[in-house]
């Protein structure tokens, strides 16, 4: 036999045996099990039949005594082996059982409790990991595997208090086994590689040995067992003898042990070049040649000190942020983590502004220092609230508090979850701000959405909902926030006259979007318990979460001191009562705030710094001031003009496009609550929804659901547009009316 054929025969052995244990409690439908089949039967010509049926009840489907497939042989011609006939792949399945010392199970009666069981198949004296059950006549019940006592711990995870889910220990046994009508076996006639293929096929790792087998390798009722082979058992022996027959081989053929091994290097090497020739590969190759040269390029420049970067720093700037952005649009093409991008863009930002631009001499003066020192305050304000809200949420989570409102609701309608959703969101961010709405809104969503896709699409929603919910209150959104503490904006005509324009550009959006939801029977197939009551302490830890999350805006305005400070405070009144609530209880770290805060998407944290820091220097720079003074100048009416900077802030964070707009228009001309500023908080705000990178919502959505630029732009961008100019319609109306123009106009003078 050709040394590549063994290799092949031996490699796809290997690969069967691997994809046996790491999917063994992963349910193949049969489409995959018979790609699986034919790709493997390519290399191996020699059938054996078995029913493709799973041993494990409820993991994966039984199919008819008809539905048989082929299985491959791994070795059934023994000059296709390394070993002589008995040995390796040609084994007996005795000899197998035999090896591993014991019978390979611990013997259980029915009637025992699942805690004895347990600790039956643990004890030192077993040389075991699953339980054969057997009633009081010695009647075979059934198999108890870990896959049984992860269905058993699942169940457990319903119970209501520690004393109904301590019930289920003291169980008996047979009421959580793999009945006997459902295993599979193999007999003293089978081999190491017939058993290796029928663990395979039916994805189980454990199989029973006894005299003879049903029809596709069942068990026939009243048979005597003669023990369990795991395949990992199966795999330990041919392992072994392959090993001592090819040292043997070697020492008999001396260049016998580098041939294989070469001959792999070199179909290895021929294989990247087939890859290399893959219109993909070629794509990713010039992708990251010219991120090469343009990285060497830029460090070129800069080290160089190039006068053409003085001269020309303003260009130089929005080149930067050009790139970036592009970098960040299409992250799923480049695959680059946006994150990297974010901050390498604030990088080439700052060190532009601070040694080139205006009068700077290639060092960073006082000035810049301050100004960079002002923006970074700024930012890590906004930075600790996200850590703050997000472990604060994720420690509630962890007690299962969000049960409190999953229990409410009780739709298995996805488009009626979707409205549902979509106005608790709305009307939630404007006593919370809309950061925090959404992370708490998608903290949920992952209880009720079990589909990924699904999820996603909610999340965007949550986001347009969020931001058109946080325009109508001064502390919903931080520039509604900005225009209401600048005494732009005062409270009630806030609420009164922005409310019905948010709402109508939230149900707009929602009706174009809601038409991509599709019904199916994802919600009422849901791994989500059923509704039930919440522990004491959840309860307890739920209310001290909401408190914290609402008491941000009365703590700001009885301190005067910045939201995240009060955050902050929540997120040590969470983590003190939680460590009291939990002292002493070992088993419970995981639900501490330490072991939240391990779980927080540090790389989304890092984006979000690197975006306001880019945007910062812009503002630094004056770049976003010149451009607000450039749409005075050029667009015909100040309605125009807040259109415009809507759309801009899908592109552009809205904090410092609205902090511009505040210098270009004095107070003295346009009075608190004037329809200027109005416009300019309904615009700013519901205009980040167009883009997911266009505010602090989305690009949470980003970190927490992996959502990324073109996906958003190709399902929500439309819908959010519609939203957008709806609600400005809107506003454009009901001020017409309320300014008594509709009615003046329609009478004659």
């Amino acid at each position: 036999m050709a040394p590549s054929s063994r290799r092949n025969t031996l490699l796809s052995a290997a690969a069967l045996a691997a994809a046996s244990t790491t999917t063994a409690f992963a349910p193949p439908s049969s489409i995959g099990i018979n790609k699986s089949i034919q790709q493997q039967q390519q290399h191996h010509p020699y059938p054996i039949t078995a029913n493709s049926r799973c041993i494990t009840r409820g993991l994966c489907s039984t199919s008819d005594s008809t539905d048989t497939t082929d299985l491959v042989a791994l070795s059934t011609n023994p000059s296709l082996n390394l070993t002589p006939e008995g040995y390796g792949f040609s084994s007996p399945i005795e000899r197998i059982l035999k090896s591993r010392g014991g019978l390979g199970y611990y013997r259980a009666k029915g009637s025992e409790s699942v805690i004895d069981v347990m600790e039956g198949i643990t004890s030192k004296d077993n040389k075991a990991d699953v339980a054969l059950v057997f009633d009081d006549d010695d009647k075979l019940l059934g198999l108890f595997t870990d896959a049984d006592y992860i269905r058993l711990a699942t169940e457990r995870a319903t119970t209501r208090s520690e004393e109904e889910s301590a019930t289920f220990i003291a169980a008996p046994v047979s009421n959580f086994i793999t009945p006997a009508s459902n295993l599979i076996c193999v007999d003293s006639t089978d081999t190491a590689s017939q058993a290796v293929a029928i663990m395979s096929i039916n994805n189980i790792r454990h199989t029973i040995l006894i005299e003879k087998c049903g029809p596709n390798n069942s068990y026939l009722e009243g048979s005597a067992v003669k023990g369990v082979i795991s395949m990992q058992d199966v795999l330990r022996v041919i392992q072994g003898d392959e090993r001592l027959s090819f040292d043997k081989l070697s020492k008999k053929f001396p260049g016998l042990a580098n041939k294989p091994i070469e001959q792999m290097r070199e179909e290895m090497k021929s294989q990247a070049n087939m890859l290399a020739s893959n219109p993909e590969t070629a794509k990713k190759d010039i992708i990251r040649a010219v991120t090469l040269a343009l990285s060497a390029g830029s460090v070129a420049l800069f080290a160089s000190q190039s006068s053409w970067l003085s001269s020309h720093a303003e260009l130089a700037m929005v080149g930067i942020f050009i790139l970036g952005y592009i970098g960040i649009i299409f992250e799923e093409v480049f695959e680059f983590n946006k994150a990297a991008v974010a901050l390498l863009m604030s990088t080439g930002l700052w060190v532009t502004y601070a040694d080139y631009y205006g009068d700077s001499n290639g060092v960073a003066s006082e000035t810049v220092l301050e100004q960079l020192k002002e923006q970074l305050a700024e930012v890590s304000d906004i930075c600790f609230f996200l850590l703050a809200a997000s472990t604060i949420v994720e420690v509630v989570d962890a007690h299962q508090g969000f049960k409190v409102v999953t229990n409410l609701i009780t739709t298995k309608s996805k488009k009626g979850l979707f409205w549902t959703i979509g106005f608790l969101t709305f009307f939630l961010s404007a006593i919370l701000n809309n950061l925090t709405v959404t992370i708490v809104m998608v903290s949920l969503l992952r209880k009720l959405v079990p589909n990924d896709d699904d999820r996603r699409l909610f999340g965007a929603m949550v986001v347009v909902a969020a931001n058109a919910g946080g325009v109508w209150t001064p502390i919903g959104d931080v520039t509604t926030t900005m225009l209401w503490i600048n005494n732009n904006l005062s409270t009630i005509p806030t609420v009164t006259e922005l409310f019905l324009p948010s709402f109508v550009c939230l149900v707009a959006s929602l009706f174009y979007l809601v038409n991509q939801v599709e019904e199916d029977s994802s919600l009422a197939e849901s791994t989500l318990p059923p509704p039930s009551p919440l522990a004491t302490r959840g309860v307890v830890v739920f209310w001290t979460g909401i408190a914290s999350l609402l008491a941000v805006p009365i703590f700001n305005d009885l301190t005067g001191l910045p939201p995240y400070i009060a955050m902050l405070t929540g997120l040590g009144a969470i983590w003190t009562m939680t460590d009291i609530i939990h002292m002493g209880e070992e088993e419970e770290e995981g639900m501490k705030v330490p072991a939240a805060l391990s779980k927080l998407d540090t790389s989304g944290i890092l984006f979000f710094l690197g975006i306001l820091m880019s945007i910062g220097v812009l503002d630094k720079s004056g770049l976003l001031k010149d451009l607000a003074i450039f749409l005075n100048d050029n667009l015909p009416s100040q309605d125009i003009i807040a259109t415009v900077i809507g759309i801009a802030s899908a592109l552009i964070d809205n904090v410092p496009l609205v902090a511009a707009t505040m210098g270009m228009y004095d107070l003295a001309d346009y009075g608190t609550d004037d329809k200027l500023w109005q416009l300019i908080a309904l615009c700013a705000g519901t205009g980040g929804s167009i883009l997911v990178i266009g505010s602090a919502s989305g690009v949470a959505l980003m970190g927490l659901e992996k959502v990324d630029f073109l996906w958003y732009a190709k399902k929500v961008t439309l819908g959010a547009s519609i939203g957008y100019f709806a609600g400005i319609a809107t506003y454009l109306a009901q001020n017409a009316v309320l300014s008594g123009a509709l009615l003046s106009g329609s009478v004659s003078p």
